[in-house]
């Protein structure tokens, strides 16, 4: 399928521009780009309470915001969500953050905890942001009474590099707790330190996406060497998770979108899920740019794919509360 039209119509906005770290700064590009996302004029999400707060963390203090849906229920799903960035850019108040956990608390009814993990900025590197992430999980488990979550019903999910470090937390917690999340949701996810060669037919639609937008060899290495603090060769599977065993993992929801460079990433992991015995299911939003959860949800199919996160947290449930169930 084609660029979505919506989009495309709007790529000549981006022209002259040479990269997100200078557009955001600057007020005028800044402006071009919140235009080709879509968000001038969006409707608004849904506005459900929200609450900020400090939990502690291995290296410090962690800022969350909570997200509450309508009526005092007390075994409600719970969602703990992570944007997306690069590992270096990102906040709690950016679409992909702020409007997809409204949009999960009110679709799913479920209390979204968001976190405002440390960036990879003047020397933080691996594990600490991955760190911050189980830490949150945890405190949202171990708080689950209190936020009115059913803890057998809490879900962990992210989007780019947030979808990479929802994946090596779930593989921590699989690990450490042996209380993995009752669901995991990598939304257009990056689970390789290399990205696997794409396929004739993603090479083809990639060479029609601005280089603006593309995730290229020489930016993936500098990302993910960031990441790393070093080589590449020195990541393990909680900082790549197609590098991990990945038997005994929760049930997993992969959504990709089709233009982008980092699909051949989650295709692939998705395989290497499927080989290991994981519950998995993928999903291609078609039409559709890497980071799309940053548009308008009633862009279809931003809108579907927000409804199917939402059914996949509303219904999850550990193995244990199945198998009581059956």
């Amino acid at each position: 399928m084609p660029i979505h039209p919506a989009i495309a119509s709007k790529l000549a906005l981006l022209e002259g521009l040479t990269s997100f770290e200078t557009a955001m700064a600057d007020p005028d590009q800044r402006a071009r780009l919140d235009e080709f996302m879509s968000i001038t004029g969006a409707p608004l999400p849904p506005q459900v309470r929200t609450r900020d707060e400090t939990i502690d963390g291995p290296h410090g203090s962690i800022p969350v915001r909570v997200y509450l849906p309508a009526g005092d229920a007390t075994d409600r799903p719970g969602l703990v969500w992570l944007h997306g960035g690069a590992f270096v850019s990102g906040d709690l108040d950016m679409p992909e953050a702020d409007w997809t956990a409204r949009q999960m608390a009110d679709r799913a009814g479920a209390v979204v905890v968001s976190v405002d993990y440390r960036l990879c900025h003047d020397g933080v590197h691996h594990p600490v942001p991955y760190d911050d992430v189980v830490a949150a999980f945890r405190w949202t488990r171990e708080n689950a009474d209190a936020l009115g979550i059913d803890p057998t019903r809490l879900s962990l999910g992210g989007a780019s590099a947030g979808g990479n470090l929802a994946i090596g937390a779930a593989l921590k917690l699989r690990d450490e707790d042996g209380e993995p999340p009752a669901a995991l949701l990598p939304i257009y996810p990056v689970a390789h330190a290399v990205l696997p060669p794409a396929s004739p037919a993603l090479a083809a639609r990639m060479a029609e996406v601005p280089a603006l937008l593309r995730f290229l060899p020489e930016d993936t290495h500098s990302f993910n060497t960031n990441y790393l603090g070093g080589p590449l060769s020195s990541a393990d599977g909680y900082a790549f998770g197609a590098l991990a065993v990945l038997e005994g993992l929760c049930p997993t929801l992969v959504v990709n979108a089709e233009y982008d460079d980092l699909r051949s990433s989650g295709e692939a992991f998705v395989a290497q899920l499927a080989l290991a015995g994981v519950d998995v299911r993928q999903v291609t939003a078609v039409g559709m740019l890497h980071g799309f959860l940053n548009t308008r949800p009633d862009l279809e199919p931003v809108d579907s794919t927000l409804t199917l996160m939402a059914d996949v947290v509303a219904t999850a449930r550990t193995p244990e509360t199945l198998e009581v169930a059956a």
